[in-house]
């Protein structure tokens, strides 16, 4: 089979963020867009030439197109076997899984994660490692440069491959594999955690639960494990199907955005435990009847707990969080004797923590989780570690995270996100709050005196990599937290994320209102960045 040339142009705005290339669709369907960016991955690593790729998505608008423009041209650039998910069809944790398993080269992740779907909604693609995480910063920049030079690119001319059939054929001297998506990972799971015992839990009939997959690539996964392997009742899972729009709907399990899961899990006939997972299937959210899980507390008890689970009985070596992250995790790993790594935002920072066997556990305040069983958070493996662990201890949710905070203390914790602010207002906010910072130190902001107030920065204790202007923190004295952060995972706008947090050690304290703790703490860090006057925004436009 022959390769042709194709002349392109290269494209000035191609450089990653921190999962990836997002764009509009509209984008990745300009001429010599898509193959541009797979020309520079192939370039770039040219491992893939002789080896194997990995391939899938999560279903959205777009994706079966992508996926046979990648067969096309990774015959042509040399690649030895391509595996793919069933309709192009992988979770971004199971592609993880898949490229470890089957010690591919890489893989190749179509998504855009939980930002909206559909012909005018968002696409995404990003390469993954040899180790099954996302590139690091080194190879992304490698990438983009790449992208700064290609005005051409290789393929093949092949008639569309059915996606939907399990086998394998040949392109030219390329081996092509349909896998069945769900399989591989299934197969981990299970290794992780005590499927019997949830079974068990699930049999009783005393147990109700709901999984909202959103319409996004977790469907099929939740199906599979959660009702046909573990036996939870038919109608578990809602929103099963994976649509090309994810059904209208924005798939980033939030409570606003999964309301549904929200409202069935709440009142004396609301469910005893709800999730929901997002768009590629790395994100949770995690529901007891009538309350909330901060995803930071969600990270701070699994740590707490990890050794009444199966897989990770022997205990673990270390924790990480995202520097917005809460500090819960941190106490609990004080009181466990293991060392707990603040980094940027990002799942490849936690990447060679993972590899050098200095975590086990990590998490982002984004609804992100997960461990060493892959290099991706992971929302399906967060639910099943949340079920595993209610069959264990026998208590409602509820029960379970107030022990925490009796144990520990509470950090209370909230974040505004003000979504599609113009950039240059808000890159304008970032930068006075930059000029502020050396003045605020021992200062007093409504009734709180500055501990410190910095810019962010990151040294990596493996590699020594240096990130730098990783978001601004301003630390009080008592505990509490204020970050500003601009998002890297947008296509249109910017988006201002503000987080604030507040530790209280007193249990009596434990069950006020998340709403009255932040207020103070709201007051300052809107006035402190004049948030309306540059934004012109009032409120913001989601709060978690």
């Amino acid at each position: 089979m022959k390769s042709t040339l194709i002349c392109s142009h290269p494209f000035d705005d191609q450089r990653p963020g921190t999962s990836g290339l997002r764009k509009k669709v509209r984008d990745f369907q300009v001429p010599h867009y898509l193959e541009n960016f797979l020309q520079a991955i192939f370039d770039s690593q040219s491992d893939l030439r002789g080896g194997t790729l990995v391939v899938g998505g999560d279903g959205r608008y777009y994706n079966r197109e992508a996926v046979q423009v990648i067969i096309r041209m990774a015959a042509a650039n040399g690649v030895s076997t391509l595996i793919i998910g069933q309709g192009g069809l992988l979770s971004t944790p199971a592609a993880s899984c898949i490229i470890r398993k089957y010690q591919a080269n890489g893989g190749i992740i179509l998504s855009a994660s939980h930002n909206p779907g559909g012909p005018d909604g968002d696409f995404g693609i990003k390469f993954n490692t040899a180790n099954g995480g996302p590139a690091p910063e080194v190879v992304t920049e490698l990438i983009y440069a790449c992208t700064r030079t290609v005005d051409c690119y290789r393929s093949v001319e092949l008639d569309a491959i059915d996606l939907d059939v399990i086998g394998e054929q040949r392109v030219g001297e390329m081996l092509v594999k349909l896998i069945d998506p769900v399989a591989d990972y299934a197969e981990l799971m299970a290794k992780l955690f005590d499927f019997e015992l949830i079974r068990k839990r699930f049999s009783g009939g005393d147990f109700r639960m709901l999984f909202d997959a959103m319409h996004a690539v977790t469907g099929p996964y939740a199906h599979q494990i959660l009702e046909q392997q573990l036996g939870a009742k038919a109608g578990t899972v809602i929103n099963g199907k994976p649509k090309a729009d994810f059904g209208g709907g924005h798939p980033d399990p939030n409570l606003v955005h999964a309301h549904e899961i929200v409202e069935r899990s709440s009142g004396t006939d609301g469910v005893d435990f709800a999730a929901a997972s997002d768009g590629d299937g790395d994100r949770n959210m995690i529901l007891g009847r009538d309350f909330f899980v901060t995803p930071s507390d969600s990270l701070a008890v699994m740590a707490a707990n990890a050794h009444l689970i199966k897989g990770y009985r022997d205990g673990i070596r270390g924790v990480a969080r995202s520097m917005p992250t809460s500090q819960a995790v941190d106490r609990v790993a004080e009181h466990l004797g293991i060392s707990c790594y603040e980094t940027p935002t990002g799942w490849k920072f936690f990447g060679n923590l993972l590899d050098d066997g200095c975590i086990t556990l990590c998490g982002e305040e984004s609804f992100g989780s997960g461990s060493d069983h892959v290099q991706e958070k992971d929302g399906l493996w967060a639910v099943l570690f949340w079920l595993n662990l209610l069959a264990v201890r026998r208590q409602s949710v509820a029960e379970i995270v107030t022990e925490h905070w009796h144990t520990y203390g509470r950090n209370f914790y909230t974040r505004y996100d003000y979504e599609g602010i113009e950039i240059e207002s808000a890159e304008a906010l970032i930068a006075e709050l930059r000029k502020q910072l050396p003045r605020l130190p021992g200062s007093k902001l409504g009734g709180y005196e500055v501990e410190y107030a910095d810019d962010f920065s990151y040294t990596d204790p493996i590699d020594g990599s240096i990130s730098e202007r990783q978001g601004i923190r301003i630390g009080f004295k008592d505990g509490s937290r204020i970050v500003y952060r601009l998002s890297g995972t947008g296509t249109q706008g910017a988006t201002l994320r503000v987080y604030l947090e507040a530790y209280e050690a007193d249990p009596e304290q434990h069950g006020r209102e998340t709403a009255e703790v932040m207020a103070p703490l709201v007051k300052i860090a809107t006035e402190l960045a004049e948030i309306k006057a540059r934004t012109g925004r009032s409120d913001p436009t989601v709060i978690t």
